[in-house]
This record gives structure tokens, sequence and C-alpha cells, in this order.
């Protein structure tokens, strides 16, 4: 698994860590809203705080969060491009024969 999400990282690039953070954001803000609105785990670091309980049920989803990155950066990527926001993933556009 942490091949093919270096093979990723370095296809993608930022997209990729974008995506990444995002995914990492969405988690651990929703573990939190979980914990803070009501939904308590049966476990001592319930006690501890809404958002290291948060934070640590984060880490335990990390291998699906990596899952989640390198099925979903493709795609990303893809509209990205298809909109002109990213650059292409063969470089720079200097670097391309048609200069575009």
């Amino acid at each position: 698994m942490r091949k093919t999400l270096k093979s990723i990282a370095l296809e993608y690039g930022s997209i990729a860590v974008v995506v990444y953070l995002g995914i990492f954001a969405l988690v651990i803000v929703g573990f939190w809203a979980a914990i803070r609105f009501g939904w308590s785990p049966d476990s001592t670091a319930a006690n501890v705080g809404a958002w290291t309980a948060a934070y640590l049920a984060t880490k335990v989803t990390q291998p699906l969060r990596i899952v989640a990155t390198v099925a979903v950066t493709p795609m990303v990527a893809r509209i990205f491009n298809r909109r002109g926001s990213a650059p292409p993933s063969g470089g720079s556009p200097a670097s391309r024969p048609d200069g575009a």
C-alpha cells in the first residue's frame, strides 16, 4: 500500500496532497461532531476531550483514508486538468514541445 501511495504522490503531486488532507479534515471534523453531539465511544479516549478522541479515531482510520486517496486522486486530477486548473502530469507548460 505504501508503494501505491508513493507512486500516486509522484504522479499527481500537490493534487494528491490536497486530496489526502481534504479527506483527513472531513474525517476528523466528522468524528469531532459525532463525539461532541452525542455519540460517546466506550473507551478512555472519551474522557480526554472531543478533539483528542476525534484525532485518535482519525488515526485508526488512516489505512482507509490512504485507500480513499489512491482511489479518488486520479478522478480529481482529471477534473482539474479538464478545467485547466492544474498543471498536466507531464511537467510545466514550458517543457512541452507545443509551448502551451
